[in-house]
């Protein structure tokens, strides 16, 4: 039986795994909340695209305790292990890369904001224009996407200079100290007794990902631009971690 007191304490271990990634992950998540909060709206409707355990999620209802979230993941794993630690959340059990997703959000108006944070560099670029213009038909006109990630300039003088910027901060704040790797949190997930069940809804749900599809910006804009939406620009970004936001047409 996984206890909300464990699974916070799983989710608190996997942000430290995820910082070693992004040193500057906090800063992301808090620019991202300022967008959708500045949309003007208290009660905003927003869908969290690979929302792994909730992390995103729980830090928008704080801000914005009467928003409705809904975050989606295809991890079984990872929805239990927000599911339990966090009560309030509403978890959805969808793939983005399958048509129809959307059925299951349960939808009764239009969205104002999508929001994800280094998920969808695992959607292949074909894959990704077909995300976003499911996306689109949810989103009301002038509703936002903002996807926080690590998204290379196809440019090669920019691309290496943009993974100095990122390794240099990465190193300032680690040094030789860096957190446990991703590789080890699942390693450690896989042995606690707790999660035998979800470890084993996880072998057979075919969530597991191989390597960085997505990895390019102008992959991602040129798919939104397809899927229908007009603005799009970098509104925060440090080295080539990025927060990318699309306005709805």
């Amino acid at each position: 039986m996984l206890t909300q007191e464990a699974a916070l304490a799983w989710i608190e271990r996997w942000d430290r795994q995820q910082e070693g990634y992004l040193p500057d992950r906090e800063a992301r998540f808090t620019a991202l909340i300022d967008a959708v909060e500045a949309l003007g709206r208290p009660d905003p409707v927003v869908i969290d695209l690979g929302c792994g355990p909730g992390s995103l999620s729980a830090r928008l209802l704080e801000r914005l305790p009467a928003a409705t979230v809904i975050a989606v993941d295809a991890d079984p794993l990872l929805l239990g292990l927000g599911r339990a630690a966090y009560p309030g959340l509403r978890f959805v059990s969808a793939d983005l890369r399958t048509g129809g997703w959307t059925e299951a959000l349960g939808l009764d108006r239009p969205a104002d904001a999508a929001v994800s944070t280094t998920a969808l560099h695992w959607i292949s670029p074909e894959e990704l224009q077909e995300t976003y213009a499911e996306l689109a038909g949810v989103l009301r006109p002038g509703g936002i996407l903002l996807n926080g990630d690590h998204m290379d300039s196809s440019s090669p003088t920019l691309a290496r200079l943009e993974h100095a910027v990122h390794q240099r901060e990465t190193d300032r704040v680690f040094g030789d100290r860096r957190p446990e790797d991703w590789r080890a949190w699942w390693d450690a997930i896989a042995a606690d007794p707790a999660f035998a069940d979800l470890n084993q809804e996880r072998s057979t749900a075919g969530a597991s990902h191989h390597g960085s599809e997505s990895h390019l910006v102008e992959q991602h804009v040129g798919a939104l631009t397809k899927a229908g939406f007009g603005e799009i620009g970098t509104l925060w970004q440090r080295g080539n971690n990025r927060l990318l936001c699309a306005v709805r047409s």
